[in-house]
């Protein structure tokens, strides 16, 4: 007979996860609705806020599992959740949003913000070769064999970059602000601010209750603890970006859908391993190298695919999907 106890947990788990999905779910179309009402009354397009706002608020699970993973020497989970997160971000929330509705990829995304993702993810495996590659020593032996570190100045290095991006953000929106309609009502700017802080809690909040309840349902189903982090912690933190997107999506506002995306991948590279690694120095295994690496082609991929007719479409999206759940089968045998 089974542990009555342990299915009364899981069945409480089950709950806690509907809830959290609940929250991710109309936090994320509070968000939406709040972020693109600011951008119209500060006639900000709504790439840059997607770009900013809406990529910075969705990584901030992200930037709390990799920055408390750093503090207490949990060098895996500090790097894994953000790589993982990339790719599921890049593959999973673009294919999924694609599939709903076909995403049309702005010129300017293309040309300036998806470059510096991709040229983010170069400069991340640069710096965990460094040490392999200026010691003459690459020989392998086992994928959990540690190859290079992540030390205080590289992460100087990347938060200077981030700062320099953003602020190159700011100061082309005002350059060129977002025309709109003068005639459009517009709300109060307190009423948005207090849409995003609400929709954010919100977000933020359920994707905490979706992780803690998924882990927790995942360790009484006897599942590993390798298995939850390369699955449950890396999609779970992400889940504010999928359903943020998707909202996105379904309301029009694919700039921000995208935006949202791509940012977020940049926030979770230049930002959250910066200050993860100046911290505590990273140390950077040979299966981090790989999931990199993985990261850099599909990255390439998904620009390819972005290029064609500058839109992603319903069979391209299906095939970023399938890239991920590759991906996740090659992690789990290795």
């Amino acid at each position: 007979m089974g542990n009555p106890e342990g299915g009364i947990f899981i069945f409480i788990y089950i709950i806690v996860l509907a809830i959290g999905f609940v929250a991710l779910v109309k936090g994320a179309d509070i968000f939406v609705d709040g972020s693109s009402a600011l951008a119209r009354i500060f006639k900000v397009s709504s790439l840059i806020i997607g770009l900013t706002i809406v990529a910075l608020g969705t990584s901030a699970p992200e930037l709390a599992v990799s920055t408390l993973a750093s503090i207490q020497g949990s060098n895996e989970i500090a790097l894994s959740n953000v790589i993982g997160s990339n790719t599921f971000n890049l593959i999973a929330v673009l294919g999924v949003c694609a599939i709903i509705h076909p995403l049309p990829v702005n010129d300017r995304l293309l040309k300036r913000d998806f470059p510096v993702s991709i040229a983010g993810a170069f400069l991340l495996l640069l710096f965990a070769l460094v040490p392999a590659l200026l010691g003459g020593n690459l020989a392998i032996s086992s994928v959990d064999q540690n190859v290079g570190q992540l030390t205080r100045w590289m992460g100087l290095v990347l938060i200077v970059l981030f700062a320099s991006y953003i602020f190159y953000l700011i100061k082309i929106s005002r350059n060129k602000p977002d025309e709109s309609n003068d005639n459009e009502q517009l709300i109060p700017a307190w009423k948005c601010i207090l849409q995003i802080i609400i929709g954010l809690a919100l977000v933020i909040g359920g994707g905490q209750a979706v992780v803690y309840s998924a882990k927790k349902i995942a360790f009484e189903m006897g599942m590993s603890e390798t298995l939850i982090g390369l699955t449950v912690v890396a999609i779970g933190t992400s889940l504010p970006e999928l359903v943020t997107s998707i909202v996105a999506s379904r309301k029009g506002e694919t700039d921000m859908a995208v935006g949202n995306v791509i940012g977020s991948n940049i926030f979770n590279i230049f930002f959250i391993l910066g200050v993860a690694s100046l911290l505590r120095p990273i140390g950077v295994n040979m299966a981090s190298v790989y999931d990199i690496a993985i990261l850099i082609i599909v990255s390439i991929i998904t620009l390819i695919f972005s290029f064609t007719a500058k839109t992603i479409n319903r069979k391209e999206g299906a095939f970023l999907l399938l890239m991920y759940v590759s991906s996740v089968i090659f992690a789990v045998l290795r």
